[in-house]
């Protein structure tokens, strides 16, 4: 039936590379993807804030109903991430305690809704990674349409299935399964880079070269 697909995941991110991953700030891998990719500053966290990171399995989802998100749960692995894809829409809460609670059961690590959730009180106190878009009462709907496993966007950053999807405080962030290795060696470097940064700015020793670099470029040296 036309809008009703389930598909299964060809390559899936392995789970030495997501572990290497784990604290690894958010903002250093959007950094090292050249501030290119975002899933938008609307997906903010609603759980305690614990790190994520996990592989995509994507749903595209009609706006406020849920029952696609339901069969994701019934095929998710341990180290999965659930992503959905709901166009953003807020009138109807696509999951709660319930459904975050089950898929914690099977080992997922995390669910990415662009759309709203409900039982925030309860997703605040937990570990697992909850990411949305707003908060609403009001329920779903359990009709579909909806497709598992097809590549989604969320505010244009696109999510292909296995993907690795992580966040943190700053937000949320798909990380391409063909670059991942590069984007880790270059995270760490620039976290390395960071680290020096602050210890210089700790022991009064910072040298802003590249703030004068930059104006003599503008403005030509100075006199």
């Amino acid at each position: 039936m036309i809008g009703f697909k389930v598909l299964e995941r060809h390559r899936v991110i392995d789970a030495q590379t997501v572990a290497a991953f784990i604290g690894v700030p958010v903002s250093l891998i959007s950094d090292s993807m050249s501030r290119m990719f975002a899933g938008g500053p609307n997906l903010r966290p609603m759980h305690n804030g614990r790190y994520m990171a996990g592989a995509a399995l994507t749903v595209k989802t009609r706006p406020g109903d849920n029952l696609m998100i339901h069969k994701a749960i019934d095929m998710a692995v341990k180290g999965d991430v659930i992503v959905v894809d709901a166009g953003g829409d807020l009138t109807n809460a696509l999951i709660g305690e319930i459904m975050t609670s089950l898929a914690a059961s099977k080992g997922v690590v995390g669910m990415v809704i662009n759309g709203s959730v409900r039982d925030s009180d309860f997703l605040s106190t937990q570990d697992f990674g909850v990411y949305a878009a707003g908060v609403t009462h009001r329920g779903p709907y359990k009709d579909g349409p909806g497709e598992i496993n097809v590549p989604i966007s969320l505010g244009g950053m696109i999510v292909t299935p296995g993907d690795l999807v992580v966040g943190d405080a700053d937000g949320v962030l798909c990380v391409p399964l063909d670059q991942a290795q590069e984007l880790l060696e270059a995270s760490l470097k620039k976290r390395q880079q960071e680290e020096e940064m602050l210890k210089d700015i700790q022991e009064g020793t910072y040298e802003p070269h590249w703030l004068h670099a930059a104006l003599d470029a503008k403005l030509g040296p100075a006199k």
